[in-house]
């Protein structure tokens, strides 16, 4: 909330000082940036009411929490980024159309170079303290207060420029500043949409999950692991634990439930893990080997899970999941029909194999 309401008071005094600034002027550049900043104040009172909703405690309508308004609240200050920025560069249009004489004062150059060290403390306070605590609208406020110093300086340029060589870019330099705002806008939004449709977890925090879980002993691999994000505040892992089939069923199941306590006290997720066993005997990792390799030949990409060998009538049949990158030409028909080929002609077994995507 502090962070809200310091951005309101320094966009404010901001505005009033570039608005005195141009009306001094006459510039249309000066006085569009004035207004930039008065959306400034209006995208800070949103990120307020964000945080303040993002914060409400779960409910059985919401179980999950409120987490996801923050980017909701992201996502609006983003469109009013890329509004302000059509206004701008409108307003440059017109000055181009039709150009004014600029008057140039040495408190106009005082008034934008204090703008442009205010938001450029705005900028690094918001990105540190919005990267701290993982707040995507403090981080798209971070980018607008970059866009704003680009702007302002721009402005202030083609003030000295217009005022000591009587060449009147003001008009320009607007409709520039403009399109530099939409720019930063679309770019603050696509980072607020993302975590809203479902973004990849970064792999950073996917090795963290495998290297927690893969520290009990009794656990022999991972895979199947799927994150939902419910904003900063808030977030599910599930995942497929590989445990020894021999093993004592209630030994693994307490590493299992030690595994899902470390995720939530080291990584602060809440956590799901299932059990999957295993057979590892000689004859199976014979079998899982040579697939592996039959499948490697299609794609290198390609790796394969939840393998099962088991004795059928004509001989074995192997079962497994084939996980394969987003982006490959074939469809998932074909390539199931061709690792099947591929492994059975490798392996002479019969071959059961179900095609899947990775979701991190």
């Amino acid at each position: 909330m502090a962070c809200g309401l310091l951005g309101i008071i320094l966009n404010a005094l901001l505005f009033a000082g570039k608005l005195f600034a141009g009306m001094l002027s006459g510039s249309v550049a000066v006085t569009a940036d004035a207004f930039n900043n008065l959306s400034d104040a209006g995208s800070s009172i949103v990120s307020m009411l964000g945080f303040k909703l993002a914060g409400q405690k779960a409910d059985s309508y919401h179980p999950f929490g409120h987490g996801r308004m923050e980017y909701v609240a992201g996502l609006i200050v983003a469109m009013l980024i890329v509004l302000m920025g059509a206004e701008l560069a409108q307003s440059g249009l017109e000055k181009i159309a039709e150009p004014q004489q600029v008057t140039f004062t040495a408190l106009t150059a005082v008034i934008l170079s204090a703008s442009i060290a205010v938001k450029l403390f705005m900028f690094a306070y918001n990105r540190v303290i919005g990267s701290r605590i993982g707040s995507v609208s403090m981080l798209a406020a971070s980018t607008d207060s970059i866009s704003d110093t680009a702007a302002t300086a721009v402005v202030l340029i083609s003030a000295v420029v217009s005022h000591f060589t009587g060449i009147q870019i003001d008009g320009w330099c607007g409709t520039a500043v403009g399109l530099f705002i939409i720019y930063a806008g679309c770019r603050a939004a696509y980072d607020t949409v993302s975590p809203l449709l479902g973004q990849r977890p970064s792999g950073e925090f996917v090795e963290n999950v495998k290297k927690t879980v893969l520290a009990h002993r009794e656990i022999e691999g991972v895979h199947d692991i799927v994150v939902h994000n419910y904003g900063p505040e808030c977030v599910m892992v599930t995942l497929h634990a590989e445990v020894p089939a021999e093993g004592d069923i209630l030994a693994l199941h307490d590493a299992v439930d030690a595994a899902e306590r470390d995720l939530e006290e080291t990584l602060g997720c809440i956590a799901t893990i299932h059990m999957d066993p295993v057979v590892n005997d000689a004859d199976t990792r014979r079998l899982r080997e040579e697939t592996a390799e039959a499948v490697k030949r299609i794609d290198q990409r390609i790796t394969i899970h939840d393998f099962r060998a088991a004795d059928c009538s004509g001989g074995k049949r192997l079962s497994f999941d084939a996980l394969v990158p987003f982006g490959m030409e074939k469809s998932d028909e074909e390539l199931t029909a061709m690792i099947r080929d591929s492994a059975a002609a490798e392996t002479g077994c019969e071959i059961d194999v179900k095609v899947e995507k990775g979701y991190v």
